[in-house]
């Protein structure tokens, strides 16, 4: 005899309340399956590693602004923690600061915005917005989580050895990545390859569960525009990561083992030949790094994407205009950004019928992203749209996106690629893509998706503080690097480039940089400092609204389409009380005879 459906009922709530008294707190906090959690775990701990990572740019900055000055407060203490051989007197020296540069870069790309953009965000939302009790492979899920933390945790430890950490910049490029006497390189490669491990674990779990776990009736054109990026994103990482993975591995026996993978014959070290006799090729190093280093762009910014179209949608409470060139366009980027890894690699002798051919293809990419750009800018058409805090940093993403994509034209031409490579202007043009562009959506993603996660809602006056200053001084902050590169200024430059200006005039060389361009760094440093301070309203905020924050009144504050509103707040163990099915688009706001402005996907 079949049971009936409250006594089925009464038996999964007895079985649900059975599991949660076998969790013990390791079980349940530490070393959980539940995809809700780990999406909390990568998301702590990726904001406390984009928190580190800012706190080393902006040392970093005190050194360009005033070369040679011992760091107030932290310069002491940085010789006391890290010794005086890199940090004499409290001054920064210029090993100390290729150090803070390497690990910045690797810090923020692989420890902070990869976790929070994909993983932290996409274990927790994506689940709940397919309509899906888990994750695909809940254990594998949580060794991707362990083994990002044991990668973080050897790059960490790297800063407290012998020599100090990686110095060979965050592409570690060989011969020099291989020559410099110090281990700090030997453990940015172990610690690589665990973080390269996790997101490939990541990878597969979220295709599998994407692609399996969808509720009935979620078509693929039914699915939020958030989770085709996350999909697309799943498989460049799928794809592009084992290359480099590999690449490390050879680079780490090339270190270790006195391979010569990466070393060619007769290289010069100090004035000596180096008994290197494999005839390895640099370049073929890049070629693997630039292969994931280029679609890894897209890994940073397709998430974003997918967040800014859900709030923009949400809030102009109007669909997304465009949906289906969103999802063709999305799948135009994930394939073409694997044939465009070479215009990082212009001078390095390339041929011009290849160059001329990465010149083509990195101008075609350019078309999808514009496509993505316009579709949210004309879904702002005629909407009703509501100011609030996740509203407004998505609307800071438009133009801020717009100008980092604007700006990285000239750097696909090979041409003018020539005069600006390994300037300034790099390093404007990739944080305008990067900072006020996936940093802002992933702050608009924080305050939108935190009442769900926590049943509280965070302060609104303060996260428009936040913003206001965050927009202000990031402006402010990379605005004045298009000047300084396009006057020549070099990055890399632990004096930001006051010696080397020095020698080209007293040399006689047109090409020295002006006073005015020097002076620019110390303005950009203080813009700098202030947009740290700016951050302390968030962080303020995020941990008061915890405990403090305004409770919701009902489980979709937002009174949003999608199903991840649809589950109790915060979502239990298997998330749904009932299983849901799916009826309609993700997006059917201001349907007309409807008697409200939005439609739920699961509504009959």
């Amino acid at each position: 005899m079949q049971p009936t459906t409250k006594e089925s009922h009464h038996a999964a709530e007895a079985h649900e309340e059975h599991h949660h008294e076998e969790l013990g707190f390791l079980r349940k906090y530490i070393f959980s399956t539940d995809h809700k959690v780990i999406g909390i775990q990568y998301g702590i701990t990726g904001l406390a590693f984009l928190f580190f990572g800012f706190c080393l740019m902006l040392l970093m900055r005190w050194q360009i602004a005033y070369p040679g000055r011992s760091i107030p407060f932290f310069g002491p203490l940085l010789e006391r923690m890290l010794g005086s051989d890199v940090a004499g007197g409290g001054v920064m020296s210029a090993n100390l600061y290729n150090s803070f540069g390497a690990m910045h870069g690797t810090i923020m790309v692989f420890l902070a915005i990869v976790p929070l953009a994909f993983a932290a965000f996409g274990n927790y939302v994506v689940p709940l917005m397919i309509g899906a009790p888990d994750m695909a492979f809940p254990r594998v899920n949580m060794a991707s989580y362990q083994s990002y933390v044991l990668g973080s945790i050897i790059m960490v430890v790297s800063f407290f050895i012998p020599g100090g950490a990686a110095q060979a910049g965050w592409t570690s490029y060989s011969p020099l990545a291989t020559s410099i006497d110090t281990n700090g390189q030997t453990f940015w490669l172990i610690g690589m390859i665990f973080l390269i491990t996790s997101s490939l674990l990541g990878a597969v779990n979220f295709i599998a569960t994407i692609i399996q776990l969808r509720a009935p009736g979620m078509t693929w054109m039914r699915l939020p525009f958030f989770v085709w990026a996350q999909f697309v994103t799943a498989f460049l990482l799928l794809l592009a990561f084992p290359p480099l993975e590999a690449a490390g591995v050879m680079q780490l026996m090339d270190k270790v083992a006195h391979t010569s993978f990466f070393l060619p014959t007769g290289l010069s070290v100090s004035g000596q030949i180096a008994p290197i006799s494999g005839g390895g090729s640099p370049l073929l190093w890049q070629h693997l790094f630039w292969f994931l280093g280029h679609p890894e762009v897209y890994v940073l910014i397709l998430p974003a994407m997918g967040i800014v179209c859900e709030i923009i949608a949400n809030n102009t409470r109007k669909p997304i205009w465009g949906y289906k060139s969103l999802v063709y366009s999305v799948l135009a980027i994930g394939f073409i950004s694997f044939i465009v890894w070479a215009h990082h690699m212009y001078l390095t002798g390339m041929g011009t019928k290849i160059s001329t051919f990465f010149q083509t293809t990195t101008m075609i990419i350019s078309i999808p992203s514009v496509i993505i750009l316009t579709c949210m800018f004309i879904s702002l058409w005629g909407g009703s749209i509501r100011f609030n805090t996740p509203m407004l940093f998505v609307l800071a993403f438009l133009p801020m996106f717009g100008i980092g994509g604007l700006t990285g034209l000239p750097l696909g031409f090979n041409f003018s690629d020539i005069h600006l490579h390994d300037t300034y202007y790099v390093i404007a043009h990739f944080h305008y893509v990067v900072a006020p562009g996936t940093i802002f959506a992933l702050f608009g993603g924080v305050y939108y998706w935190f009442p769900k996660i926590t049943g509280r809602m965070m302060n609104e006056w303060w996260g428009k503080v936040h913003f206001w200053l965050s927009l202000v001084f990031i402006n402010l902050v990379f605005q004045p690097m298009f000047a300084q590169g396009m006057a020549g200024m070099l990055r890399r430059m632990s004096d930001g480039g006051v010696n080397y200006s020095m020698a080209q005039n007293q040399g006689g060389v047109i090409g020295g940089l002006s006073d005015a361009m020097i002076h620019l760094n110390v303005t950009v440093s203080h813009a700098a400092w202030a947009l740290g301070l700016a951050q302390l309203p968030f962080i303020i905020n995020f941990f008061w609204s915890i405990k403090n924050g305004r409770k919701v009144t009902s489980d979709n504050p937002w009174e949003s389409t999608t199903l991840e509103w649809q589950t109790p707040t915060p979502p239990p163990h298997g998330n749904f009380a009932h299983a849901p099915q799916v009826f309609r688009g993700p997006y059917e706001y201001s349907v007309p005879g409807k008697p409200r402005d939005f439609t739920l996907q699961n509504e009959a």
